[in-house]
């Protein structure tokens, strides 16, 4: 029977409903990295910090600190259940079993997320902190991400009548559904694999399970899997995920001179690989921008499976991966292209079609298929309920400044010289402005 979420949401009873309710409600490749971390990286320090790139919306004028902090406070109450640890060691993810060390589990089993540090700033944000070991912070990205998108959803619904609420929901799922019956059409021209990657900046949880079980049902086997751990394991779909920026930008932080700069975001792939192997060596290229990366690439990253284009536009990302394949002599039919920012229906299209039996390509729908709110708001101030460009990034590693480039500049975070100082060892010559979106 499907869920009334119009009523669940209209009767908020409770002191507090929370957001979070698993530590397992979070982004596969959160425990494919950390599995790496403590192998490698045990003692080191990582501060992450909450990111609104959407300076328009001031959220601390929108979400209420004591909610924050008390959904905050619940999410460190949480700890993995005896069931949760079982599924992670005993299923299969990507073709592999016991892809996590039992030990890994073991250490997981006390888990408990570390303190916070919450204030306003005077430009009406939130400046939220998470320092600690690594192995620690790091997987409060995801939850802190989805509370904060959540938080400001409900609050942007409080005060909507029962039938405000129905009407809402209505014609999310409506817009949702019409892009399923396009997707179907899609998927009878060629080969189409579609994925959720929609947890971080959800318009609610019980809104993304409605997502997943829609696209489920919609696309049958087209739907690959779903990036939450939590739902695939309910649902009994594949959970989807590598690895992300935060690795490179940790080593390269780490390093001791410009050479091992040049060199950290290998290295990290080179660790990578010590660990997994098949489907799982899929490289994001673009922390430092990819037309360097792919330029000064080691040979042995040939041997990858293939490249997640992050921050350029799809199609271009996607041809120059294809384009340095094919002038290393590798036949890009035999590798894999995932797509995953700012996916949304129109250019899930336009790419599949321009890449059909060229490439094995992948997409990762995100935001755009989990808070895409657009022209539903029953009184028509749909601003409320648009997605905005919130992240959760490495800010410093043991103490020294962690730095991300992007190909897209207005993706840029850290401290201006340190930046400064990033462009001049990885070049910023192939680096482009361009519009953010999420």
């Amino acid at each position: 029977m499907s869920l009334d979420i119009a009523t669940r949401v209209y009767n908020h009873g409770f002191r507090i409903d929370p957001i979070v309710r698993t530590l397992l409600d979070t982004d596969f490749y959160k425990f494919l990295m950390l599995q790496l971390i403590r192998e490698k990286s045990r003692d080191v320090r990582a501060t992450f910090g909450l990111i609104n790139r959407t300076k328009s919306v001031r959220l601390a004028d929108v979400i209420d600190e004591q909610e924050l902090r008390d959904q905050l406070d619940h999410a460190r109450t949480l700890r993995f259940q005896k069931n949760e640890l079982i599924w992670l060691a005993g299923n299969t993810f990507y073709g592999v079993k016991q892809i996590f060390k039992p030990e890994f589990l073991d250490w997981l089993e006390g888990f408990q997320l570390p303190e916070y540090e919450l204030r306003r700033t005077d430009d009406g944000q939130y400046e939220l902190r998470f320092d600690g070991l690594w192995s620690e912070t790091t997987l409060w990205e995801v939850p802190a991400l989805a509370i904060v998108s959540e938080l400001r959803a409900r609050a942007a619904m409080k005060g909507m009548s029962r039938f405000e609420l129905d009407v809402l929901y209505a014609k999310a799922k409506a817009k949702l559904w019409g892009k399923i019956e396009r997707l179907r059409v899609l998927a009878q021209e060629g080969p189409l694999k579609i994925s959720d990657f929609g947890t971080r900046r959800r318009h609610g949880y019980l809104w993304q399970k409605w997502c997943v079980e829609a696209l489920q049902e919609g696309l049958g086997d087209n739907f690959v899997g779903t990036s939450n751990v939590k739902m695939a394991m309910a649902a009994g779909l594949e959970a989807i995920g590598t690895n992300a920026h935060e690795l490179p930008m940790v080593y390269a932080a780490l390093a001791e001179s410009d050479e091992a700069l040049r060199n950290a975001p290998y290295d990290v792939l080179r660790d990578w690989q010590e660990m997994y192997d098949g489907n799982l060596l899929v490289m994001l290229p673009d922390t430092y921008g990819t037309t360097q990366f792919l330029r000064n690439a080691p040979d042995w990253i040939l041997n990858w499976k293939g490249l997640r284009p992050d921050s350029k536009p799809p199609i271009e990302g996607a041809e120059e991966a294809i384009a340095w394949w094919q002038l290393h002599g590798c036949d890009p039919r035999e590798k894999l292209i995932v797509l995953s920012d700012g996916m949304d229906i129109d250019t899930i299209e336009e790419a599949a079609r321009h890449f059909r039996n060229r490439v094995n390509l992948s997409i990762g729908w995100g935001t755009n298929v989990t808070n895409d709110f657009r022209h539903c708001a029953p009184d028509g101030k749909d601003d409320r309920l648009q997605a905005i460009s919130l992240v959760c990034k490495v800010v410093s590693a043991n103490g020294r400044p962690a730095v991300k480039l992007s190909d897209n500049a207005n993706k840029a975070t850290g401290p201006a010289e340190e930046i400064a100082r990033y462009r001049r060892v990885f070049g910023h010559q192939d680096l482009m402005a361009q519009p953010l979106l999420v």
